[in-house]
């Protein structure tokens, strides 16, 4: 029964969720499988991976020949390497002590290189961070000093309306006679001269 290591699509709609299993070569992608070796979550930056390195080395020494994908998750994970430090031991090349320190040697600098990844990132979400509370600052700036442009006009506009209004009531007080007794002798004196 020939194996595959593969990856088994999880998840919902958009967002997949992989299990990386052992399976029959025969059966469906999400069907029945062997063992469930490990997970891969490729929606988080960078993308989580939780694999069981020694079941893996396992199944790659029994024969289980990984799909490409799979593949690159295990070279990423070292299961490759360690698959491959296994086989040197088993030929005698090296002793297990050995390979063993390579192995925690390359971990160590495998997990150094994925820690200046997510501080990286972590540094960029916190620059764009500050740019866009700047951006905000100024924007919300702009929008108070427009209101108070528009309120100074408006208080402006407002006085302008008074004094007009006060001028206004000032020409119909000239025009206006004192008493009815003068509105009548100015109508009079109208339809004499008519």
């Amino acid at each position: 029964m020939p194996v595959k290591i593969r990856l088994q699509r999880h998840g919902k709609k958009g967002k997949p969720f992989y299990w990386i299993v052992a399976a029959d070569v025969r059966s469906k992608r999400d069907g029945k499988y062997l063992e469930k070796i490990g997970t891969y979550n490729p929606n988080t930056n960078p993308a989580s991976i939780d694999l069981d390195v020694d079941g893996a080395v396992k199944w790659l020494q029994n024969g289980a020949q990984p799909t490409d994908t799979a593949k690159a998750i295990l070279s990423y994970k070292g299961a490759m390497l360690k698959n491959h430090l296994v086989g040197g031991v088993r030929k005698g090349a090296l002793t297990e002590e050995q390979a063993e320190e390579k192995f925690k040697a390359w971990l160590e600098e495998k997990e150094a290189k994925i820690q200046a990844k997510k501080d990286g990132l972590s540094k960029a979400e916190a620059k764009a961070r500050a740019e866009a509370l700047k951006a905000e600052a100024k924007i919300n700036e702009e929008r108070s000093a427009a209101a108070k442009e528009a309120e100074e006009a408006a208080i402006k506009a407002e006085a302008d309306a008074k004094a007009e209004a006060k001028a206004a009531e000032e020409v119909v007080e000239e025009t206006a006679p004192e008493t009815i007794d003068d509105a009548q002798a100015a109508a009079s004196e109208e339809g004499k001269t008519e």
